[in-house]
């Protein structure tokens, strides 16, 4: 089996606890995920197995599509309720206000990256020093905030939220900065994953219901990408990992090679003007 799986994440598992519960359920040895989804959050998680697993790094640029809950006035070490409340305000939220908040921190801004992030810094996990009570100093990272919507009133110093952001963002940050925006506090109650790219939560399947049957295979993923054809003496050498250059073909995308009979043979990307990697061989 080489593809992808389109998982509906439950609260409560890692995403390396979802890729385990899928190794064992249908009997495979590789599988990975293409990107943390924390345990407190639920929704779409994307595994990728077998051959695939050489193709994580295909999803890390995608924007991706979030609802969630935004509690008000309570600060904590997580950024969310899971965490250790450190600081709380009392202050009357008003709803033009946080909806006005909201919509001014659409567009591309500097985020910092929460301490419990699987984020590295000089080799170790961001939440493993951050268990460890220790903090560092992280980077800011530019990302863009495409839409932010209030889409519940407030009550009990909550509201309901849409989120649709670019690669890189954490959802817990900006609920955080949402609440700095406003003079208080603010952290994430609940987050679920809409989308991730083109793939949507209403296509994936629970960890109870998912087979075989639900893997996309590569055929699927790479039926729209550009292709070159080539001969017998070039497929070999394909097969063997050569690398291409301008004498096959001159693109600056990404592109799949196949044989005279149309077969797709291999995956290949380019890594500087006129220089193509094969990625994967099928």
């Amino acid at each position: 089996m080489d593809g992808f799986l389109l998982i509906n994440k439950p609260v409560g598992m890692t995403s390396h606890d979802v890729v385990f519960h899928i190794k064992r359920k249908l009997h495979l040895d590789k599988v990975g995920h293409t990107g943390t989804l924390d345990p407190f959050a639920s929704g779409l998680l994307i595994l990728v197995v077998g051959k695939a697993t050489k193709l994580a790094h295909l999803f890390s640029h995608l924007d991706k599509d979030y609802e969630g809950t935004i509690l008000f006035n309570k600060h904590y070490d997580t950024y969310d309720v899971t965490g250790k409340l450190i600081d709380q305000k009392e202050m009357k939220l008003n709803l033009n206000d946080v909806k006005n908040k909201m919509l001014s921190m659409v567009g591309h801004y500097h985020q910092l990256p929460p301490m419990y992030s699987a984020l590295k810094v000089d080799g170790q996990k961001l939440y493993d020093l951050a268990r460890k009570g220790i903090e560092v100093e992280r980077e800011t990272r530019l990302v863009e905030i495409k839409s932010f919507l209030m889409t519940s009133d407030i009550e009990h110093d909550m509201c309901d939220f849409f989120a649709s952001v670019s690669k890189g963002t954490y959802i817990r940050t900006l609920a955080v900065d949402l609440g700095e925006k406003l003079g208080t506090y603010a952290a994430l109650k609940h987050l679920n994953r809409l989308r991730v790219g083109t793939y949507h939560l209403k296509d994936a399947k629970s960890l109870d219901d998912v087979d075989s049957s639900d893997l996309i295979p590569l055929s699927s993923f790479f039926k729209y990408y550009p292709s070159i054809v080539l001969n017998d003496y070039m497929i070999k050498l394909v097969r063997n990992g050569v690398y291409l250059d301008e004498r096959q073909i001159k693109t600056d995308q990404d592109f799949i090679v196949k044989d005279l009979e149309g077969h797709m043979v291999a995956y290949y990307e380019v890594i500087k003007e006129n220089t193509y990697k094969p990625v994967l061989i099928f």
